[in-house]
């Protein structure tokens, strides 16, 4: 009974799932100028906040709830309409925002995926009992070791990797992901390294300054441990403060603060309870300053949402999508077990989107298509075909197909061919080849980079508003809210500036790592 509660604590504190209006006409098809009064120093703090979403933010800062946040949005500049990674889910969201890549080039396809070479599947860390039957020592491998050091994929850099190869030094707090150019211990605390089969420690690649809840922390005197062995929000606010009273706070510091996430989940997307609790936090920070004026002297200050969160209806009949039944004529391959030979497809839930794999040459994954195109409550269905992109939904029996290059250019300047019914994904196209894009904001290139993550013969199932995907043992959150999937419900979030006239060309968190850069570009050439 101990060892199943030892379990039970260490895996709260694994389950690192996570996610309004794109703006104005201007506002897509122009640089964003972000702007208050000139910084006089290089530092740069990025302030993620998990499943922030603009209604409960204006909520809570109108009712006079969120005094800190308040205060950095009429101090600074704001949008509502950030476009975050696909899928919604923070591990993807977050390799995007520090390698300014999407999958197709991070190789971070979801919370939940298949690995081809392996023939096992990759979790790390989606609920209690999805993670017992993989294995709790597996899924802290996985988390802990393997998703920064193995599968971040190599080939590209970091912003920690990228800043420190410029002599910028960096530091990472509670970010899940931190890969840098320095070796750290991560210790796992002594009650669960003495009553279960875990290792003593990890070993990995992080910034300089590195701290990640009990695992490796900067402030001796931190004792925020017991939520989630620190992994919360009081521990980041207690580092950073740590960090502002030694005067050490480097040239960029990313800061993670993930509760609001589970207030959401539970409570539904309007609920302020998470935001006025992290915002307590917010005010410990800026106390440490004689006057809260004083934070914007010497930082620029970028504060965003990961992504956003849409409600899921009551009724769990109807709300939640079991795809082992949509499926039920298939040998689905059963959590923790070994792939066998009569095995034919996996299914790895995230959420409000989820992978399905076809692991069998007796059909194709075409028939897995029509299968699931029959269920009313899935938006599209979507494969990879030769070199196209193939698109379909049930409301429409045509077929949707893109890839790269070719004469039509969306409001991002990427271009594309197109071909097809193009409302499955209710895109809008000019006469003269312009795309804009509605209900799937950047759909095309979020999309393009799901279907490239990884290897497999997979297809990508997305649900409508109201509805999540389960598997055995997924999390549910009937009556609650999700995320994961491309609609703009999922996908839209919060961005707050202060401190800087540097513009961004596009309002989506790919672009995030680029727009910091140039910041620090600006800032070494003005000191040289």
């Amino acid at each position: 009974m101990i060892y199943r509660l030892l379990i039970l604590v260490f895996l709260s504190i694994i389950v690192i799932t996570s996610c309004s209006h794109l703006g104005s006409k201007n506002e897509r098809n122009s640089p964003i100028i972000m702007q208050t009064k000139d910084s006089t120093s290089p530092k740069v703090v990025l302030l993620v906040i998990d499943s922030l979403m603009d209604e409960p933010l204006q909520k809570a800062i109108q009712e006079d709830k969120a005094p800190a946040l308040g205060f950095f949005l009429k101090q600074g500049q704001y949008s509502k309409g950030l476009v975050s990674s696909y899928p919604t889910m923070s591990v993807t969201i977050d390799s995007t925002l520090i390698t300014g890549t999407n999958p197709d080039k991070h190789k971070i396809p979801g919370l939940v995926w298949f690995n081809e070479d392996e023939q096992r599947i990759i979790s790390y860390g989606n609920g209690f009992f999805e993670t017992l039957k993989y294995g709790f020592p597996q899924v802290a491998q996985n988390s802990l070791y393997q998703f920064n050091n193995v599968d971040l994929d190599s080939n590209v850099k970091t912003i920690h990797e990228e800043l420190d190869n410029n002599g910028v030094q960096t530091a990472s707090i509670n970010a899940l992901i931190y890969r840098g150019n320095y070796n750290h211990t991560l210790k796992t605390p002594k009650i669960l390294a003495k009553t279960t089969p875990l290792p003593d420690q990890y070993q990995t690649n992080g910034p300089k300054i590195l701290s990640f809840g009990d695992f490796i922390k900067l402030d001796p005197k931190n004792k925020h441990v017991v939520n989630r062995l620190g992994l919360n929000d009081a521990f980041s606010a207690q580092e950073f403060k740590y960090l502002l009273k030694k005067d050490l706070l480097p040239e960029f510091t990313i800061m993670y603060m993930p509760e609001n996430d589970h207030s959401v989940h539970i409570k539904g997307p309007m609920t302020t309870k998470g935001i006025e609790k992290l915002d307590k936090h917010l005010q410990e920070i800026l106390n440490v300053y004689p006057k809260w004026e004083n934070a914007l002297d010497n930082i620029i200050w970028i504060i965003i949402g990961d992504s956003k969160q849409s409600s899921i209806k009551k009724n769990k009949k109807e709300a939640l999508i079991d795809l082992r039944k949509s499926l039920s004529n298939y040998h689905v391959v059963k959590l923790g077990e070994t792939v066998r030979n009569n095995d034919e497809v996996v299914i790895t839930a995230n959420e409000r989107m989820a992978y399905v794999y076809k692991i069998n040459n007796g059909f194709s994954i075409k028939d897995i298509a029509s299968k699931l195109q029959a269920d009313s409550r899935i938006a599209w269905i979507a494969w990879k075909e030769n070199e196209m992109i193939q698109v379909i939904s049930g409301a429409n029996k045509e077929v949707f197909q893109f890839k790269p290059g070719g004469p039509y250019k969306d409001v991002y300047d990427q271009t594309w061919y197109i071909k097809g019914n193009s409302a499955i994904l209710d895109l809008d196209i000019k006469s003269n080849h312009h795309i804009t894009y509605r209900n799937y904001p950047d759909g095309l290139s979020r999309l393009y980079g799901a279907l490239h993550s990884h290897k497999g013969d997979f297809l990508i199932v997305d649900a409508k508003p109201g509805y999540e995907f389960i598997g055995e043992s997924s999390p549910e959150h009937a009556g609650g809210a999700a995320h994961g999937s491309m609609h703009k419900d999922d996908s839209l979030t919060p961005m707050i500036v202060t401190g800087t006239d540097k513009s961004i060309e596009h309002l989506r968190i790919v672009d995030i790592k680029s727009w910091i850069l140039d910041i620090f570009e600006g800032d070494i050439i003005r000191s040289n």
